[in-house]
Order: structure tokens, then C-alpha cells, then sequence
């Protein structure tokens, strides 16, 4: 019998093992390798760590003004930019009626503060001259280059003599503006930082790599009219995939209908006038040609994409919109000292509150606070590699708020350890023996615990859902520490109590075990709140077991009982 117990509780706690040595595994096999960003202590965030603080201030055509809607929107776009870097726990927030706060933990990538400083409109313009051609195409058999964003930049503006009939009319190109962009150089600061373009007049710039220079026609779409992008592998007619790597693009309405006006338009045209450049601060980031129509508002852009610059150039044209431009206007770096100070009493506090689990649970639950105990080390081990490992492979980084969220699991975990303790103690006052009545209190109490947990989890993705900055690194460890303490609860609580349930000090019912089986036997549950006297309890002991037994009555015995009382008096 004992054998065919404890082989499933052995398997179960294998698996956990496994589990455990699994992460630590992946960590470990990513540090021997080198990898970028693996290590056994997880990144902290910018309140733990410190980092950079970036002011960033609008730059708005003379005479404009800027609006607290346009602010918000920019916020959020600077947001999205800095998230899809796979930095976590930034923060983006409003000074002032103008300025924005980037705040980011540790040292930023070069590409993370490029996506940062970059803050000016997303444009699309049609190329009028080009020094050199280029392989870019867009449309069905597409083809592009792609680099990253660059400083903001400006030309002069030099308007023509005969109106042009549309962007790609080289009446645009007049003698002196022709004359200007051949003595046209590239290396060198050519535009101020954070100057804003005028859309409606030609542009002499250059690419973000400073390798060709361009003359642009005015701006015919923008980045407010591109509704998604992303990156992706190329798929044939056929409907198999390619390793070749591209940029797909999607039009709103709006934007669709330009879109195709403006395709139309460059497609029976010579090249460089049948490519149009999109510029992210003056920069031309991409210059893709027209190679067909495209009227339903879906294009790509393929050409000498890795996964890495295709992925880049999406988030550029997904996130570099901002409804006004901005420029830096301070960069510095912040220390960590206050979330030190806070982390050192978080940690102490969280130690307290251990202390004390630990004494109660000795003193309520003699020996078995073993189980107790052991079951926080594992959870918190558990806990520890995957927060190490998602700090690796998803960028997240542990705050205050989140060490606040890992303190709250220490209850979580002990609640299910007092649920499933108390009710094998039901069960051995029913009368049966500890091995019995550990499986049967495990099938009652695994359903409280699936409801508790279930709760916590709610809890913890309406938090993450709903709310921004710090709350969501509170919610994100509140909810990975509940699947935490179910996983811990199912493949190592409930084994390792199935094995100690066949040794010989558990199973007696020694007064240090936490099973007395004295001081269980005295009063049998019944159900719904009922108890009764065993009829194993002496007549020295009947009293007391008495009182106990109508202490755990209900409201409505104990009703029935006080009136029988009163009939019987009269």
C-alpha cells in the first residue's frame, strides 16, 4: 500500500526537480555561451538600479502652440517606442504643459536612445533626384534597404517658379535648388537639431547612413496613416515561406486611398522618381520603388532584411509618428540610493513576515512546519529562476513595486498550506488514518485552492491590464508567484506529505507531528458544522470533549438545543 503511494508522490516531486533544474539549466547553459544578458541575478528597475532621465521639448512651427491632447498622444508613442526595445519598467511621464520625462533603468542601448531623441514626424515624400539608385522596391516582388533612425536634420526651402502638378513634378527642382544639392555633402551637419519641415515644399537630405543624398517632393502621407506594422518572412504564391525577411505595412482609410493615388502615379515612372523615401526627423530611414498598384492599403517592403534591421524599421514606421516634433533638451544619469534604502526594508520586512510564518506554523503545526517550510524555499527558488530567466529572454526587470508583489506571495503560499493542513485534520477527526485522510482532505482542498489562486490571478491581470509604470510590476509578480504557489502546492505540499504520511513518526500521531492523535480523536466531524462524542473518548474525558462538541455546533442546533432545554423545564 505504502509503496503504491508514494511512487505517483515521487514522480510528482520529480517532476518539480525537474522543473527547478530546468530553468536553472537554461540559465546556466546561457552564461557559459556568452549570451547577451543571461546571468543568474535578475536586471533591476530604475528604481533599484537607477539609470538615464531624458527631457525632451516640443518643437512646434513659430507661432504654434502646443495642445495637452497632442502631449498625451506623444507620450504614449514614446512609450510604445521604448517597450518595443524589450526595455521594461521605463518611465514616460509629462513635466510641465510641455516637456516629457524618459526615465530608463540602467544604460540604454544606443538604439533605445535613437528611438528616443528621434521624436519628430513620421513623413513619406516622393524622391526627385538621387545620387546613387537603389534595390528598394515595394508592392508584390519588393525590395528595400534599411537603417536605423538618425539625428534630426533640415534643408533649405526653395520654392518654384512654375506650380508643380503633383509630388513628383520636377518643377520642383528648380536651377538653384539643383545647384545646392550637388555641392550637396553629406558628412556634414547639415540641419539643426529638432527644426520641423515645411510638408508642403521640397527637402534636400540625405539618408540615416549619409551614404546618398536626395531631393524630395513635399509630403504625401505621414505616420498617423499607417495603422500597423511588423516584421515577418516573405511568402510565396504558394503560400511557402521564404527566409528572406520583410516589412509589412498597413494603410488606414486614408491612408489607403493616398496610398494608391500615390502608386499609381510613381509606377510608370523611371527610376529615381518611381520610389518614395520615408523620413523620420529629415532622415531618409527607407526608399522603396513603386513595383505595382496597390490599392487595398497592405504593402511590403523587401530587400537585404535580417530579422534584426526588419524588426527595427517596422517599429520605426509603427512608432514614429509623434503629432509634434521634440528635441533633447538634458540627458543624465540618476542613482539608486532612496530604492536601496526602500529595497533593504522591503527585504526586511519580508523577512519579518517570514519569522513569522515560520513560528506560527511551529507552533500550530509542530514538525509538519517542515512541509511548510520547505514549500516557500522551493516556491521561492522557483520564483527566483523564472524571474532570472524572463529577465533574459523578455528584458524584464525586477522594481519595488514587484519586490512588494513577491512579500504578498509569502500569504498566498501559506494559505494553501493552512487550507490543505487543516483539512487532513478534518479528515482524521472523521476518524480515518493520516495516510487516508491526506488524500481525501487534497481532493476538498484542492478546489479552495484552485478558487483562491484563481481569485489572486484575476486580480493580478485586471491590475497588469489596466494600469501603467510601477502597479504593473506589482501585478506581473502577484500573478507569476500564484502560478508559482500552484505549481509548488500540486508537485511538492501534497507529495511530500504523502510520503511523511507512511513514516512511522507522522503516521502514530505523535503529539510533535502535528497529528495528536489525542487531541484530534476527541470529537469526530460530522459535516455542515456538526460534531458529535466519540465513542472512544473515557468517561474522564467526556466533559471536556462535550464542551468542544457544542462549541463546534451551528447557530441552528444550538437553537434546537436551548429550546429543548426550555420545553424540557416546563
Amino acid at each position: 500500500m505504502a509503496s503504491s503511494v508514494t511512487k505517483p508522490a515521487r514522480k510528482k516531486l520529480a517532476w518539480m526537480l525537474a522543473l527547478i533544474l530546468t530553468c536553472a539549466g537554461l540559465i546556466g547553459l546561457g552564461v557559459s555561451t556568452n549570451q547577451p544578458g543571461a546571468s543568474f541575478f535578475p536586471e533591476l528597475a530604475l528604481d533599484l538600479q537607477g539609470g538615464t532621465s531624458i527631457i525632451l521639448s516640443p518643437t512646434v512651427a513659430e507661432g504654434a502652440t502646443i495642445s495637452t491632447e497632442q502631449l498625451d498622444q506623444a507620450v504614449a508613442i514614446i512609450r510604445a517606442r521604448v517597450d518595443s526595445t524589450g526595455v521594461s519598467e521605463s518611465t514616460i511621464t509629462t513635466s510641465g504643459n510641455s516637456n516629457i520625462v524618459v526615465e530608463i533603468p540602467g544604460v540604454p542601448s544606443e538604439t533605445t536612445l535613437q528611438l528616443i531623441k528621434s521624436s519628430a514626424k513620421l513623413e513619406f515624400r516622393p524622391v526627385l533626384l538621387a545620387s546613387a539608385g537603389t534595390a528598394a522596391q515595394v508592392g508584390g516582388d519588393t525590395g528595400a534597404t534599411a537603417s536605423p533612425s538618425a539625428t534630426p536634420t533640415s534643408a533649405p526651402v526653395i520654392l518654384p517658379s512654375v506650380a508643380p502638378t503633383d509630388g513628383s513634378d520636377l518643377n520642383w527642382v528648380t536651377a538653384e535648388l539643383r545647384q545646392r544639392f550637388d555641392a550637396f555633402d553629406c558628412s556634414t551637419q547639415f540641419r539643426a537639431p529638432g527644426q520641423v519641415d515645411d510638408p508642403k515644399v521640397p527637402l534636400i537630405t540625405c539618408d540615416s547612413g549619409r551614404f546618398q543624398k536626395y531631393i524630395l517632393g513635399p509630403v504625401e502621407l505621414d505616420g498617423t496613416n499607417i495603422a500597423d506594422s511588423s516584421a515577418g518572412t516573405i511568402t510565396t504564391q504558394t503560400g511557402a515561406s521564404t527566409n528572406e525577411w520583410a516589412v509589412n505595412l498597413q494603410f488606414d482609410a486614408e491612408g489607403t486611398t493616398t496610398f494608391s493615388n500615390v502608386t499609381s502615379r510613381l509606377f510608370p515612372l523611371e527610376s529615381p522618381r518611381n520610389q518614395f523615401a520615408v523620413t523620420l526627423d529629415g532622415y531618409v530611414i527607407t526608399d522603396p520603388q513603386a513595383k505595382a498598384v496597390i490599392t487595398n492599403g497592405s504593402a511590403q517592403i523587401t530587400g537585404g532584411f535580417t530579422k534584426e534591421s526588419s524588426k527595427g524599421l517596422a517599429d520605426q514606421l509603427k512608432y514614429g509618428s509623434l503629432p509634434i516634433g521634440f528635441e533633447v533638451e538634458s540627458q543624465e544619469n540618476i542613482s539608486a540610493t532612496l530604492g536601496s534604502e526602500s529595497l533593504r526594508s522591503g527585504l526586511l520586512a519580508g523577512l519579518i513576515g517570514l519569522i513569522l510564518v515560520v513560528i506560527y506554523s511551529l507552533f500550530q503545526y509542530r514538525a509538519l512546519a517542515v512541509v511548510t517550510v520547505g514549500s516557500l524555499l522551493v516556491a521561492a527558488l522557483l520564483t527566483y529562476l523564472l524571474i532570472a530567466l524572463l529577465s533574459w529572454r523578455q528584458g524584464y526587470r525586477l522594481s519595488l513595486s514587484g519586490v512588494a508583489g513577491l512579500i504578498v506571495a509569502i500569504g498566498i503560499t501559506a494559505d494553501s498550506f493552512i487550507v490543505y493542513f487543516e483539512r487532513v485534520r478534518d479528515e482524521l477527526r472523521d476518524g480515518r488514518s493520516l495516510s487516508t485522510a491526506v488524500d481525501a482532505a487534497w481532493n476538498r482542498a484542492v478546489r479552495t485552492i484552485l478558487v483562491s489562486d484563481g481569485v489572486s490571478m484575476l486580480a493580478a491581470v485586471v491590475l497588469f491590464a489596466l494600469t501603467v509604470g510601477s502597479v504593473k510590476g506589482f501585478a506581473f509578480t502577484l500573478g507569476l508567484t500564484t502560478l508559482v504557489d500552484l505549481a509548488v502546492v500540486v508537485l511538492f505540499t501534497h507529495p511530500i506529505l504523502q510520503v511523511l504520511a507512511q513514516t512511522r513518526f507522522f503516521s502514530s500521531g505523535s503529539k510533535w507531528s502535528g497529528f495528536d492523535s489525542k487531541a484530534l480523536s476527541g470529537s469526530i466531524y460530522q459535516g455542515r458544522g456538526k460534531f458529535t462524542v466519540s465513542a472512544r473518548v473515557s468517561d474522564a474525558q467526556r466533559g471536556k470533549v462535550s464542551k468542544e462538541a457544542e462549541k463546534r455546533q451551528t447557530i441552528a442546533e444550538r437553537k434546537a438545543a436551548e429550546a429543548n432545554g426550555k420545553g424540557a423545564q416546563n
